[in-house]
């Protein structure tokens, strides 16, 4: 999973999320700003639209070199909610800070995901995280502290329980990660109006929703808001909402999210990093028709890299070709 957000990047570099997930960066004025750019579509869910997106400059800079029409199907991607994925290693508190309160303005959740969890993606591809327990534990407070009381929803260490479950991270670090992820859990938990979802991987992965039972719980889970799935994965709606819902029962009724934002044309067999032909999927919504699925999210940011594979840059990058053809692919 990674990501760079490049959507507030002013601030401060954005970090790498595992072969799985995204970020990006921008100008604090930038995304303190703008906010008349946040007009949503009828019917749409109650987040924050970051207006200085990767998607939403790269519009600009289409606009300027006399790329209208291309610029005009990337609002597919900038005019809805996606996360943004605080770089770990750096103080994440300007970025969630900032993003928090704009979002606070408009009376909307800001989206997060907090991914910088030691032995970070089994030093693949978003290898990185905190340094050791004591930094972690740290990297999640001043994070916590950003968020105050505004509305937000944090999806929390993509990959790190899947990793325990298929045997990736070696097993003298699982203990000392489920005390982690379990005390992160609690310290977001402390925010008033914080939701956390820990996650569990996607259904291509651990094949068995049983198997992330256990692991799970020793992760904090039953504290937490629910867990989420699909995470810059391209599993299907339908499949994905299935193995929520075996999940969700194994769990005694924990709620989930799902992310959809390059879903819509499904997987392409045997290629996770970077495969060709996909598309956005569902737009982001609380609109699920089960009270279970809490709500379809854009947790990877669509253009962002997973890695340098398939001629992509590095992983979290933004990839403004890719961005285009997920756009154009797009059947919502």
């Amino acid at each position: 999973m990674s990501r760079l957000i490049h959507t507030l990047a002013a601030l401060a570099v954005l970090g790498l999320a595992a072969g799985c997930s995204s970020t990006s960066g921008s100008d604090t004025a930038a995304v303190a700003g703008n906010a008349s750019k946040n007009a949503r579509r009828a019917g749409a869910t109650d987040f924050w639209v970051d207006p200085a997106s990767p998607a939403a400059e790269q519009i600009k800079e289409w606009q300027q070199s006399g790329r209208a029409q291309d610029a005009e199907v990337l609002k597919r991607i900038a005019d809805e909610p996606q996360a943004l994925w605080p770089a770990g290693e750096i103080d994440p508190g300007p970025i969630v800070k900032t993003a928090t309160a704009s979002a606070a303005q408009e009376g909307r959740t800001a989206l997060f995901v907090a991914y910088d969890i030691p032995h970070r993606d089994c030093g693949q591809h978003s290898a990185g995280g905190a340094a050791d327990a004591d930094a972690y534990r740290a990297w999640i407070g001043q994070f916590a502290d950003a968020l105050g009381a505004g509305k937000a929803l944090v999806v929390l260490e993509p990959d790190a329980v899947s990793h325990i479950v298929d045997g990736c991270t070696p097993g003298g670090y699982h203990d000392e990660r489920e005390e982690l992820l379990k005390e992160a859990v609690v310290r977001l938990k402390q925010q008033p109006n914080t939701k956390v979802y820990l996650d569990a991987g996607n259904p291509a992965w651990i094949r068995d929703p049983w198997r992330l039972v256990d692991p799970l719980k020793q992760a904090g889970i039953e504290q937490a808001d629910g867990f989420s799935l699909n995470v810059s994965n391209f599993q299907t709606d339908e499949i994905t909402k299935a193995y929520g819902l075996e999940l969700s029962g194994d769990l005694g009724g924990k709620h989930f999210v799902i992310d959809t934002s390059r879903n819509g044309n499904g997987p392409l067999p045997g290629a996770w990093c970077n495969p060709p032909g996909r598309a956005l999927g569902t737009r982001p919504t609380t609109d699920t028709g089960d009270p279970a699925l809490d709500a379809y999210l854009w947790i990877k940011r669509p253009g962002e890299s997973d890695g340098t594979c398939g001629g992509g840059p590095a992983a979290g990058k933004w990839w403004p070709e890719n961005a285009l053809e997920l756009a154009r692919n797009s059947k919502a």
